[in-house]
């Protein structure tokens, strides 16, 4: 809380508050502040001082002020996509009538490529994870804690690659531009456990799934074109496509899959390039994609020549049983993406994508722009970690505790008073708190915790009462006793409020 000092006072610690927030991108462009009245009853200070903090930020060029509508953080330019949406819908109107004719109205929310009112700022959870609000376990973060990732297997790993001779001969020279061919060859088995069936030639490993995901998009797609993205979906692909320049196209994803009837429209309309899909403990629902609607989205990838791009970050969470795209098409128009962040080792950034043989050299080379190869060390440890089967005894641990975690965490959202959206399963939840979760995060921040709100994983934020919670740092009573306290402040200010960031 704000405190009296001789030698600061209230009005400049609330003003540098806000003004760290908003440098460090915890309040994302175009993020509302809380209201004066609210504010000042959030913070134990007067009305007038709210004012005046407001007014200095104002003065930093931190914030804007809207008539009848508040202060909201400054925004900041359009990328190339809105400007390129921006010019489409600025088109003469017998030109948009005749696009808007050629179909039926798709249903809310999907009626074509997007544009942002402000933009998606998943960097403002990610700085919150590595800024570490507080020492407590932060419900927003979207990885496990580092505890449960302390084995001793790794560091046994990094040994047994970092003999003397062997250091030297794979640290004086680049390695293979596809990736260490050990490692390869162990995920070619791996992946066969889940019937992907790839040769290690098939597989190029990178920095991370991410660093795959946009090894992807840079090779298959230009600047303008379409993207489907399941929607609600994980908010960094939707403003990595973003800064691209690409047009988003979000498809409602649903228990047992995306929404094919609005794919279709999508398809018969806007001719979209790629489709990227999570089909096990999709993010941030947890859904899995049943066998019927795999299919059904394989054939319209067929009839409208688009590839699906798969991540399947939480396989090493998942049943081998799982459906997956890649199974059933075997690689044809599928590209699969994992890594090993989420389940061994943050800090290693080791992913791998396995592609369709006539892609591999075009993906090869838009890595090697990149990065040129990915380091041979880490590479060759992670493969030893497979081989001696350490990983899938990790990966078992893991689940195990990751169960029990989840039977608490949903227990105490229940007792205090949450609904699950989705069924919960696998690492996430989709909680229904009854209150405007982007008003609840700026409480929940004054108080140590970084929560995910609903919006920030929809293409177009808006205030809503879900937010993503993470289950193995959810189970701790003193975090929903902090909830349920700043809970009913939130739920009053849901009516009507504009676009809110974290």
């Amino acid at each position: 809380m704000l405190m009296k000092s001789a030698t600061q006072s209230l009005t400049q610690q609330l003003c540098d508050r806000f003004a760290e927030r908003i440098r460090s991108r915890l309040l994302a462009p175009g993020a509302r502040l809380p209201s004066v009245r609210l504010c000042a009853q959030q913070q134990g200070v007067s009305v007038s001082t709210v004012v005046a903090a407001y007014d200095q930020l104002q003065a930093q060029g931190l914030v804007v002020a809207r008539r009848n509508s508040g202060f909201f953080v400054r925004e900041v330019a359009f990328s190339a996509s809105n400007r390129a949406v921006a010019q489409l819908e600025s088109a003469p109107a017998a030109i948009k009538s005749i696009a808007s004719g050629l179909l039926p109205a798709l249903p809310e929310g999907a009626s074509g490529a997007v544009r942002r009112e402000a933009p998606v700022d998943a960097t403002a959870l990610i700085r919150g994870m590595f800024q570490q609000v507080s020492t407590r376990p932060q419900p927003g973060m979207g990885v496990f804690p580092p505890e449960w990732l302390e084995t001793s297997f790794l560091p046994a790993a990094v040994r047994k690659v970092t003999s003397l001779q062997s250091l030297q001969d794979f640290s004086l020279q680049y390695g293979d531009p596809k990736g260490d061919a050990g490692l390869r060859r162990a995920l070619s088995q791996k992946l066969g456990a889940i019937n992907v069936h790839a040769g290690p030639e098939q597989i190029i490993t990178t920095v991370g799934a991410t660093h795959a995901l946009d090894v992807v998009s840079r090779t298959l797609l230009r600047a303008g074109d379409c993207v489907m993205v399941e929607e609600p979906g994980w908010a960094v692909e939707f403003a990595r496509l973003d800064a691209l320049g690409m047009r988003i196209l979000p498809v409602p994803r649903g228990p047992d899959g995306p929404d094919l009837d609005v794919m279709a429209r999508y398809c018969a309309l806007h001719q979209p390039r790629l489709f990227v899909s999570v089909s096990v403990f999709h993010n941030p629902t947890g859904y899995c994609l049943s066998p019927g609607s795999a299919h059904r989205v394989l054939q319209l990838a067929q009839q409208h020549d688009f590839h699906v791009v798969e991540d399947d970050t939480y396989s090493h969470l998942a049943p081998e049983h799982a459906t997956r795209l890649c199974a059933l098409d075997g690689l044809q128009r599928t590209i699969y993406v994992s890594g090993f962040a989420k389940i061994l080792a943050p800090g290693w950034r080791v992913g791998f994508m396995a592609a369709p043989a006539d892609l591999v050299e075009r993906l090869l080379d838009t890595k090697l722009l990149a990065t040129l190869t990915t380091p041979a060390l880490l590479e060759k440890a992670v493969a030893w970690c497979i081989e001696q089967g350490q990983l899938r005894r990790h990966a078992e641990r893991i689940r195990t505790r990751l169960a029990q975690a989840r039977a608490r965490s949903v227990k105490l959202a229940h007792a205090h008073g949450c609904t699950f959206a989705a069924e919960p399963a696998g690492l996430f939840g989709w909680v229904d708190t009854g209150s405007d979760t982007d008003a609840l995060a700026q409480r929940m921040l004054d108080e140590g915790y970084l929560i995910a709100p609903g919006s920030l994983f929809h293409a177009v934020r808006k205030p809503g009462t879900l937010m993503r919670i993470n289950f193995a740092t959810t189970q701790d009573a003193a975090f929903w006793k902090v909830f349920a306290r700043l809970q009913g402040g939130s739920a009053a200010g849901l009516a009507g409020r504009s676009i809110q960031g974290i």
